[in-house]
């Protein structure tokens, strides 16, 4: 499936420009689409921000399985409809966020009347049956969807995480998930989506299951790069590096859920109401670069999303620290452009 490439326009025709500063969307309208992780709250309260910047929206948390079907047969799509009929009213891009993840699954779909764990071929019936429910339900609203979502092990030899989808079907449940995704929507763009993908030993597994099913002729068409990066990691020769790695599968890269949080992960602090401005600066560094290193990679990179938009609403407030906040973005909590977006802005036009 080939990629037509973002849409492309120039911010100086926008009519519907209502800020100061030039738009993201419009900045790298020549590179990749421009996107944010969403829900029904951020939709509302950071609309004007959205449809400024932004081209491209991902369900947070809407699209996944415990959302979708909590109870067997009893599906939920208000919250989901929303997000899709935002992006609709505003001419943005939909990606869908996911399909398959180890967590976020109820229990019922590993699971008997008695409690019991079902065989293969039950599981693979439910989660076909649920796969052509909510593709086939926004195969005209949503151009890619991450299918497979987080199954390399983090560490040690093992290429596959344990899971409930392991031990039930074994190692097939990644590629019979990939082929009832494209029996939904043949049109779709299918990717697979992981985090750490930066780092040397978690990029050569991700690498080596992909390049797997493309050899099994499974309906893969780009890898997912979760990017949840920090100012110190990863660095940007292994970003580069897994970029390269990647792209010589010859499939399309997105970036899927892009932050920089301010702190190491394994940083403990909780003594910072605001960020410094040498943390500020940091960022602005780190993201430019970042940027510059994206754009080197345009033929390949089709999409970059923001898991999230603006500091005031970011997963990472309370994770992994409880009772710290975060501001991992390029707006601040007011929805102002920080030092970082100047910087990204700056470079850009370069």
């Amino acid at each position: 499936m080939t990629w037509i490439g973002p849409v492309r326009r120039n911010f100086k025709l926008d009519k519907r420009r209502t800020r100061a500063e030039a738009a993201l969307k419009d900045v790298f309208a020549d590179d990749f689409w421009i996107g944010a992780a969403v829900n029904p709250l951020t939709i509302r309260t950071q609309e004007e921000l959205l449809t400024y910047h932004f081209n491209s929206l991902t369900a947070e948390n809407e699209m996944k399985f415990a959302s979708l079907q909590p109870e067997e047969g009893a599906y939920s799509f208000d919250a989901a409809d929303q997000l899709v009929a935002f992006a609709r009213r505003h001419g943005m891009a939909m990606r869908g966020h996911t399909l398959v993840w180890h967590n976020q699954s109820t229990g019922w779909l590993f699971e008997d009347g008695d409690g019991n764990p079902v065989d293969k071929v039950t599981l693979l019936g439910r989660i076909k049956s649920h796969i052509h429910t909510v593709v086939g339900r926004y195969k005209d609203d949503i151009y890619a969807w991450d299918v497979v979502n987080e199954v390399i092990a983090d560490e040690g030899d093992c290429l596959l995480r344990r899971s409930k989808w392991l031990d039930i079907v074994g190692p097939d449940f990644i590629a019979r998930t990939f082929e009832y995704a494209h029996e939904a929507d043949p049109n779709a763009l299918l990717f697979y989506n992981d985090y750490n993908e930066s780092h040397p030993g978690k990029r050569d597994k991700i690498y080596t299951l992909v390049k797997l099913l493309l050899e099994q002729g499974v309906p893969i068409h780009g890898i997912g790069l979760q990017a949840h990066w920090n100012l110190f990691d990863p660095s940007l020769d292994d970003i580069r590096a897994a970029i390269e790695k990647y792209a010589s599968l010859g499939l399309q890269l997105q970036l899927t859920e892009l932050d920089v949080s301010m702190f190491r992960f394994d940083d403990k602090r909780t003594d910072l109401a605001d960020p410094t401005e040498e943390m500020l600066e940091q960022q602005a560094e780190r993201y430019g670069a970042i940027f510059k290193l994206l754009q080197e990679y345009r033929g390949v990179i089709s999409s970059v999303t923001f898991w999230g938009a603006a500091d005031d609403y970011t997963w990472l407030d309370d994770f992994p620290v409880r009772g710290r906040k975060n501001w991992p973005f390029l707006f601040d909590g007011q929805h102002h452009p920080k030092p970082a977006f100047d910087r990204v802005v700056e470079l850009a036009s370069k």
